[in-house]
């Protein structure tokens, strides 16, 4: 495997005969499996025969490498960069795969409070069908409460009144915003269930979570007219692998209305070629089949065969750099979203996923569809959620306007 990156016999004895030689087969094939270019593997190499060195004039074996070790070593440098520590921390994890070194040390235990919270995250998880990222989400609300109400461990929980939830949810929502306010709350409300049914508390307290005040409908949904989507779609540039990406990502955001996160977590067995179909996972892990209109398939396959690396996720999107892997969840879809705003000189408040879904919402509107028909499309599960589009339709709100009372109607 060595002799793929280095070809001359004296360069590879070099390599081969220092004291982390035998492990450099493995080594440069996990980098290539990660997507590494050869000039890059040539590199990481090159930074584990330094290390090698090292061990050796030191007068340290395999066995006694571990995270101490590397940080020796790269303070003994006079220049570092971070790639050099990545390199070796990668090559550290490959011993212990290997079984050359032992695992790190034992994390200490969780506090009684993390192990609560850890629990409530886990039950969401399995029990009321929440993704991994909203439990933990969750889960950092109820460690807040925690602790601020038990400070001194979660044998106090047993003492807590209503008076005292009521109090924290008052204090806590004044210093935030009102929307994290709102997700403050739910999330306690589910915490105080969860307590009381594993029996940590005698008494429902979540009565006395008060609401955060808001109205319905209150704001207009943040949209792009049909002609500033094109403009988005357009700035992509689509002879290189990573515009083909973004060009594809956009599409399935503002042709069928999927979500980041759904964008996201789109593995290659959800298209379906011959049935023309798109498996969404959308929210509290449901499943959608969605029609793969043309020109959102001719942009995931022209994707899938001249711009996605080859690897071993079966995500669809994955990173454009080394190491390759499944993008994150939201941030890079956002990031891929605001980027595409600038180039085509648009307003940075629109740089949102969501703009485009809400696009995508006024324009079937403006075409004569139903509520009933966007709710369907956007898979609102109450048509509530699908009533804010309402007062976009200016045609139809303008027939019902009552005119305005003139000059002749106030004499």
């Amino acid at each position: 495997m060595l002799e793929r990156y280095f070809t001359h016999p004296r360069v590879l004895r070099r390599h081969r005969g220092r004291l982390l030689g035998p492990f450099l087969d493995s080594y440069v094939a996990l980098a290539g499996d990660l997507g590494y270019p050869r000039q890059n593997v040539r590199h990481q190499c090159h930074v584990i025969g330094h290390f090698s060195d090292w061990l050796e004039r030191h007068r340290l074996g395999v066995a006694d490498i571990d995270g101490a070790v590397v940080e020796r070593h790269m303070r003994s440098r006079k220049r570092t960069r971070h790639v050099e520590l990545v390199t070796l921390r990668r090559f550290v994890e490959l011993l212990r795969e290997l079984g050359q070194i032992p695992p790190p040390a034992s994390m200490p235990p969780l506090s009684a409070s993390d192990a609560l919270v850890s629990r409530f995250e886990k039950h969401l998880e399995g029990n009321r069908r929440v993704v991994a990222s909203t439990a933990r989400y969750y889960g950092s609300f109820a460690r807040e409460f925690l602790a601020a109400q038990c400070p001194d461990g979660t044998s106090h929980l047993q003492r807590l009144r209503a008076s005292d939830v009521t109090a924290f949810v008052v204090t806590w929502t004044r210093a935030h915003p009102r929307a994290r306010a709102k997700l403050l709350v739910t999330a306690l409300r589910a915490f105080l269930r969860f307590l009381l049914q594993h029996g940590d508390i005698d008494f429902d307290l979540a009565p006395a979570v008060p609401s955060v005040a808001g109205w319905r409908l209150a704001g207009l949904p943040k949209y792009l007219p049909r002609d500033q989507v094109e403009r988005v779609l357009a700035s992509c540039d689509r002879r290189t692998a990573k515009g083909r990406r973004s060009y594809a990502i956009l599409l399935l955001l503002a042709k069928l209305g999927i979500r980041a996160r759904e964008v996201a977590r789109l593995e290659i067995g959800d298209i379906d070629w011959e049935a023309g179909e798109l498996i969404v996972r959308g929210k509290s892990l449901r499943e959608d089949r969605l029609p793969l209109v043309q020109d959102v398939g001719e942009a995931l396959a022209d994707y899938l065969r001249h711009g996605r690396p080859q690897c071993s996720t079966r995500r669809v999107f994955v990173t454009a750099r080394a190491p390759i892997r499944a993008i994150s969840e939201q941030s890079v879809v956002t990031t891929i979203v605001t980027r595409a705003m600038r180039r085509a000189g648009l307003d940075p408040r629109l740089s949102k996923p969501h703009a485009l879904r809400h696009s995508l919402a006024t324009r079937m509107l403006a075409g004569g569809a139903s509520m009933a028909e966007i709710a369907e499309v956007l898979r609102h599960r109450s048509p509530q959620t699908t009533e804010i589009y309402a007062k976009v339709d200016f045609r139809s709100l303008r027939a019902l306007a009552l005119p305005w009372p003139g000059k002749e109607a106030t004499q």
